[in-house]
């Protein structure tokens, strides 16, 4: 979100891919988020109040990414979600609501919107998550053999995952590995330095 034109160009990428696919999107909580850190450093916000916040933040982040993107639609739950394909556009997850009634992961900072992302893909019976990441990352995947992600996914993720759940590490910045993640066609990987 740092970055304007490559926010556009990921989400005009998504947009194209789901004329063919199902898809929900949900956005991580970028510098609203990051506003959120800084006021639990500087505020003692306690481990709850924070948690929240930063759930809100990722509400916010919807609204950007729906309105940055052809077709999107911001969406509160799974009925909405449904609502929103049904209608020929393209469902962006503004979570909070749906979490706090669930109210399923630790409230701490070792859960970001990635585990939310990969609790969200578990509900709804998802058959692939790709997490997009900042530009520099490289590209890595479930069906690698021993690749570690520490440091590229939040500690809480591998607990949210569900076991079966397929995923995709791709950087924004890669519109060739972010297409062939999004629409299903293999994606070439790198290796951890």
């Amino acid at each position: 979100m740092a970055l304007p034109s490559l926010l556009d160009a990921v989400v005009q990428k998504i947009a194209v891919c789901a004329r063919d696919r199902r898809l929900l999107v949900v956005p991580g909580g970028g510098p609203f988020a990051d506003v959120v850190r800084e006021l639990y450093r500087n505020h003692g916000l306690s481990n709850d109040v924070a948690h929240w916040m930063a759930v809100s933040a990722m509400d916010q982040s919807a609204h950007l990414v729906a309105a940055r993107m052809e077709g999107g639609r911001a969406v509160h739950s799974v009925s909405g979600a449904r609502a929103a394909l049904a209608a020929g556009n393209v469902p962006v997850l503004a979570p909070s609501r749906w979490l706090k009634r669930s109210d399923p992961l630790p409230h701490t900072w070792d859960v970001t919107s990635d585990s939310i992302a990969a609790w969200v893909a578990g509900r709804v019976g998802a058959g692939h998550l790709v997490l997009v990441k900042p530009p520099g990352v490289g590209v890595y995947s479930s069906e690698s053999s021993g690749v570690a992600i520490d440091g590229l996914v939040d500690a809480w993720f591998v607990q949210a995952l569900p076991r079966s759940m397929k995923w995709t590490i791709v950087p924004a910045d890669n519109e060739d590995a972010l297409f062939g993640a999004v629409s299903g066609r293999h994606v070439r990987e790198s290796s951890l330095p």
